[in-house]
């Protein structure tokens, strides 16, 4: 049974908004991995046409977030810790890069980027969560004068905003990780570029080795039956 989903206006953007509204869902759970989609039930909840749904659905696939279901429609995908565990490595090693260029401009990442990400994870909003996080780090690829590593990275959080999305439901320490993220911003700022990479590369460390074992978790107590996958497929 697919999730209510918001009803969208006609614009020249329909794509992109039946994209994002699509890739919410995903991220933060209200479409979980194994749901099957089909064009005909999202264009009816989004009030919209086919043609733009088909044309999001692609890009959806061509992204890895959704695949073809056994004889008609899609299914979002699973979740794979060991992949997500190796993208992050990947993106660890340009935040890394990216603290360290910041850093030699002794850039001001922002104190109400700080307080805007405290404040989400104080709350119950799994999405102001992520996008809380996704700001700060893409603040500081900005200010690392390298419009390359924010590019790059962009791709990365199409898939890492769904794993945190799944994980942050249940996490426990949201605080500090902002406590983490208050330390590497003030490094940078002062210009202690070894300080920046240090702190830096241990959150990205830290960060992936929590995600994966919390993704684990997540997928072993809410991971579908047999049964329960074959009933989605039916649906």
């Amino acid at each position: 049974m697919l999730t209510k989903l918001s009803k969208i206006q006609v614009r020249p953007d329909l794509v992109d908004e039946v994209y994002k509204t699509l890739l919410d869902a995903i991220s933060d759970g209200s479409l979980p991995p194994g749901t099957r989609i089909t064009q005909e039930e999202i264009a009816e909840q989004m009030n919209v046409s086919r043609s733009p749904v088909l044309q999001a659905l692609r890009l959806l696939k061509k992204d890895g977030l959704v695949q073809d279901a056994p004889g008609r429609g899609l299914l979002v995908a699973e979740l794979d810790p060991e992949w997500i565990g190796n993208l992050y490595q990947v993106r660890g090693a340009l935040d890394t890069l990216a603290a360290k260029l910041a850093a030699e401009r002794k850039a001001d990442i922002g104190a109400d980027i700080i307080a805007a990400g405290r404040r989400a994870a104080r709350g119950k909003d799994v999405k102001a969560m992520v996008e809380a996080d996704i700001a700060f780090h893409s603040a500081i690829y900005r200010a690392s004068g390298n419009p390359l590593i924010f590019e790059t990275t962009q791709l990365h959080w199409v898939h890492l905003r769904r794993v945190m999305g799944a994980v942050l439901q249940s996490a426990g320490q949201r605080e500090a990780i902002w406590d983490e993220h208050e330390t590497i911003a003030k490094a940078i700022k002062a210009g202690d570029v070894k300080l920046a990479v240090k702190l830096t590369d241990g959150h990205a460390v830290l960060a992936r080795q929590n995600l994966v074992a919390r993704l684990n978790e997540v997928l072993g107590s809410d991971a579908p039956t047999d049964k329960q996958r074959a009933q989605r497929r039916a649906s």
